[in-house]
């Protein structure tokens, strides 16, 4: 008897030994794994996909979103969420679009500056809401989205901004060595963030109050600067996507960034960044915001009808939260 329970047990150990080792390489490898399998199933629905002109466009499509879905990785890991992204991108964008318009434009450092200024003050206004006066970052953040698009549309009446000038159009339409500028700067704050996660004190810090907020004041971290410095350096990210924006569409549109908070949340959970804080990264954001790039350029390639691709995208979000919570619950 003894043998026969020690043969049935070692395949029974085989088989949990199997079904964890899959688990863990799922968590590791599964958003790099679904990414490839979706350009593959694109590559052969549709001849154009991989050429290397719509790569391009790709990347540049995804810079933008990829630059909001930074900023969102930080929030998200200190348990917050920023639903103004979209609102202060398109301020942002507004104000330094003014600046650059008609036959007397000011210098572009100036109209840049002003656009990651107006960045920076709502992010403030964000971090202080959340991290001094403890208004949950839901109610915050959509305040803000309110009040930044209000601000928005009395500061240009309601109206576009045309005639940027040239130089100013070269942020968001410049090419580098056969690649466009947005791209180099979306790899340079993803590279910058990866390091300050990684490398520095502030990094660990976000994870630990991500983690278990009065556990790090336990600790002895300061939570307050970690967490408001989080919504600053997403204001920041939100002001630089609009000045990116307006100079590729080639106008300051107040009605720009309507809804792009989804896609850069959507970024952020399909890349593993837990929602709860203190689990994720920018590579995971990275991939997730490669991945709603290809599937919105696919869809487009296949002719799916705009209203579709909301369904989609939306039921794309609610997998993913729906795959965060049995992480958690297997945990």
């Amino acid at each position: 008897m003894p043998e026969t329970n020690t043969i049935i047990a070692e395949p029974s150990a085989s088989r949990k030994w199997r079904s964890q080792m899959f688990r863990s390489l799922f968590q590791q490898y599964g958003i790099a794994i679904a990414f490839i399998v979706l350009c593959l199933f694109l590559t052969f629905s549709n001849k154009y996909f991989l050429t290397s002109g719509n790569i391009i466009n790709v990347l540049r499509q995804t810079s933008i979103n990829g630059i909001l879905a930074m900023g969102m990785t930080l929030v998200i890991l200190t348990g917050g969420i920023d639903l103004s992204v979209g609102a202060v991108l398109a301020c942002a964008g507004i104000v330094a679009g003014s600046l650059v318009t008609g036959d007397h434009p000011y210098p572009v450092a100036l109209a840049i500056l002003a656009g990651l200024a107006v960045g920076v003050v709502l992010g403030c206004v964000n971090g202080l809401l959340v991290a001094k006066w403890k208004i949950p970052p839901f109610v915050a953040t959509l305040g803000m989205l309110s009040a930044a698009r209000g601000l928005t549309y009395v500061y240009s009446n309601g109206q576009p901004i045309p005639g940027l000038s040239d130089e100013f159009l070269t942020i968001g339409q410049g090419v580098f060595a056969g690649v466009p500028i947005p791209v180099f700067i979306f790899i340079s704050i993803f590279a910058t963030l990866y390091l300050v996660l990684t490398r520095t004190v502030y990094g660990r810090r976000i994870y630990a109050v991500g983690g278990n907020e009065k556990s790090a004041r336990t600790a002895g971290v300061s939570t307050k600067p970690v967490i408001f410095f989080a919504y600053v350096i997403c204001g920041l990210l939100s002001g630089l996507a609009g000045l990116i924006l307006t100079a590729r569409t080639s106008s300051a549109l107040p009605q720009a960034g309507l809804a792009y908070e989804l896609d850069a949340i959507a970024a952020v959970v399909i890349g593993g960044t837990s929602l709860s804080g203190g689990v994720g990264g920018v590579i995971g954001s990275l991939l997730g915001a490669l991945i709603i790039g290809v599937i919105n350029n696919g869809l487009d390639l296949l002719g799916v009808d705009s209203s579709f691709q909301q369904i989609i995208k939306g039921a794309i979000i609610v997998g993913a939260v729906f795959l965060d919570s049995r992480r958690h619950d297997t945990k």
